[in-house]
């Protein structure tokens, strides 16, 4: 799969456009997409794989998954059907309600 490719399926799972991925990065509009016949500058490719949340061996296919995970939102995370699970089963609703009480009491009690 070529480096343009990977790029552009990766960013699609993250619900984000080439334009968008471009603009995010810092990069010229229409750069990316010449990476399917040309190399990138280090520094761009760098500044890619920050955006998308992935290590710069993973974009160019030297991994099978990424390294760097994207931040969880707990709350969302929490608040999603099916979104949380623990030993493999989803977690009730009930013990989603007590982790979030439990995580908002912590963090009230060190502020």
């Amino acid at each position: 799969m070529s480096l343009y490719r990977r790029i552009k399926e990766v960013s699609s799972g993250k619900n984000m456009t080439i334009a968008e991925l471009e603009r995010l990065s810092g990069i010229s509009n229409g750069q990316i997409r010449r990476w399917d016949t040309s190399s990138p500058k280090v520094e761009n490719l760098a500044k890619v794989a920050k955006t998308l949340h992935v290590s710069v061996d993973f974009l160019l296919g030297k991994e099978e998954s990424s390294t760097m995970d994207e931040p969880v939102d707990l709350d969302k995370a929490l608040s999603e059907e099916g979104m949380a699970m623990f030993d493999g089963k989803p977690l009730s609703e009930e013990y989603k309600k007590a982790l979030l009480a439990m995580l908002r009491a912590n963090k009230n009690s060190g502020e």
